[in-house]
């Protein structure tokens, strides 16, 4: 897969002679200008719309699609580095920070590719389509010291979509104990979070040309060979089981993870996937009426998709009290008792700063890895529509082989990691 790095021997990204790279100072120093410099992979959407983040400035672009990369490049004024190529931006000397949002069949092998050159990383979510790819991520950004970012926020900053509240005060009730354990989460419609089940596949999908601005063959990468579609790809790829995982894949991580954190379960899995969904197409994604996942404890999360379950069932569950959207708490003078615990440990939410420090940021290779774990265990199930048990501690299924041959995707090659 990295094979271009054999006759590269010094990539042509342009200099900006208002910013010396972070890797001509050395690691952790920063450059006189006190920006960042970042490169950005895939810049048809979430990419174009982060070209702008502060205490950085883009030096480079890369993209499969000509008509993106134009379009993208056109909305900074200043000269740029334009690649087609992702491993050329990531080679090349000028980017400090890799900023991937591409579809997440590609996020996992660049993510690897940026820590082993040594970049710091931005991913969006989901942090990778296989639970195997997300193990190789949390491995090399171990193995090379990078500062990981996953772009997912909701622990550590803003309300948290519907539900009218943010995660800070969910997890002070939580850690204090008023509610019991084990408790149970129920994420739907019906607490204040959207699957988003437009996001399904068509299943008799008729081969059109490739467009001349578009590389197929490069936007698949990995990924099997299909014929070109329209809906395969950009804005409606997440249809397709080969790229993601519809609704759930999309939004996933930014329901789930904050439910880890609040948990406590950061670093550990359920140990049970249990799914009520029609059956799966092999290729396009379906819908689902619900996904339950199981921990050790007894503690629970439950996805209900579209206007399925209860509407009067609380967001979080416990044997002593219950919450509801907007920061309902029905146990008797809660908020009293509650101002007697302590507040929760603060989060490192700045990524700049994390840079610069080299602190972790809050959601970062390793509890992104495991909030992932949870949306990839689900796209398993709901593939094979039936429950599945999981060992945390060896990070596969027990006595499953069909199912731990979905933890790796089959990469056509030569990309893999």
């Amino acid at each position: 897969m990295t094979t271009r790095r054999q006759f590269l021997k010094a990539v042509g990204g342009v200099t900006l002679l208002t910013i010396v790279p972070r890797n001509v100072l050395g690691r952790g120093m920063i450059a006189p200008s006190d920006e960042l410099t970042k490169g950005i992979i895939g810049v048809g959407g979430m990419g174009r719309n982060h070209i702008p983040y502060n205490g950085t400035r883009v030096v480079a672009m890369c993209d499969v699609d000509k008509n993106h990369l134009n379009e993208a490049a056109a909305l900074v004024k200043d000269k740029i580095a334009l690649y087609h190529d992702f491993r050329d931006l990531i080679l090349d000397k000028n980017v400090d920070i890799v900023h991937i949002a591409t579809p997440p069949h590609w996020h996992g092998i660049m993510a690897v590719e940026a820590a082993n050159a040594g970049k710091d990383i931005f991913c969006e979510k989901p942090m990778t389509r296989s639970i195997g790819e997300g193990k190789r991520v949390m491995e090399a950004v171990k193995r090379h010291g990078n500062i990981f970012r996953l772009n997912t926020w909701f622990r550590f900053k803003d309300t948290f979509y519907g539900l009218g509240t943010p995660v800070k005060p969910l997890k002070k009730l939580v850690d204090s104990g008023l509610l019991g354990w084990p408790l149970k989460v129920t994420i739907s419609k019906h607490t204040g979070f959207d699957w988003k089940f437009y996001w399904v596949g068509k299943t008799h999908l008729e081969p059109q040309p490739v467009p001349p601005e578009l590389d197929y063959d490069m936007w698949l990468g990995p990924a099997p060979y299909k014929p070109y579609n329209v809906h395969r790809v950009h804005q409606t790829f997440r249809g397709y089981w080969d790229y993601d995982a519809g609704g759930l894949g999309d939004m996933g991580q930014h329901y789930i993870d904050p439910v880890q954190y609040l948990l406590g379960k950061d670093t550990t899995s359920p140990i049970k996937v249990e799914v009520d969904a029609p059956q799966q197409h092999p290729d396009a994604v379906g819908t689902w009426r619900s996904i339950t996942y199981t921990y050790e404890d007894g503690c629970q999360i439950v996805l209900w998709g579209g206007d399925y379950g209860n509407p009067d069932t609380p967001y979080i569950a416990g044997p002593k009290g219950n919450v509801y959207k907007n920061f309902v708490c029905d146990i008797p003078d809660w908020e009293k008792k509650l101002a007697e615990y302590p507040e929760p440990k603060p989060q490192n939410g700045d990524f700049i700063e994390c840079v610069r420090t080299r602190q972790k940021f809050a959601l970062n290779e390793v509890n992104g890895y495991y909030s992932a774990t949870i949306v990839n265990m689900g796209g398993i199930a709901l593939r094979l529509n039936r429950t599945l048990h999981y060992d945390p501690v060896k990070q596969e299924f027990i006595n499953d082989p069909e199912a731990n041959r979905l933890l790796n995707q089959t990469t056509r090659s030569p990309w893999n990691i």
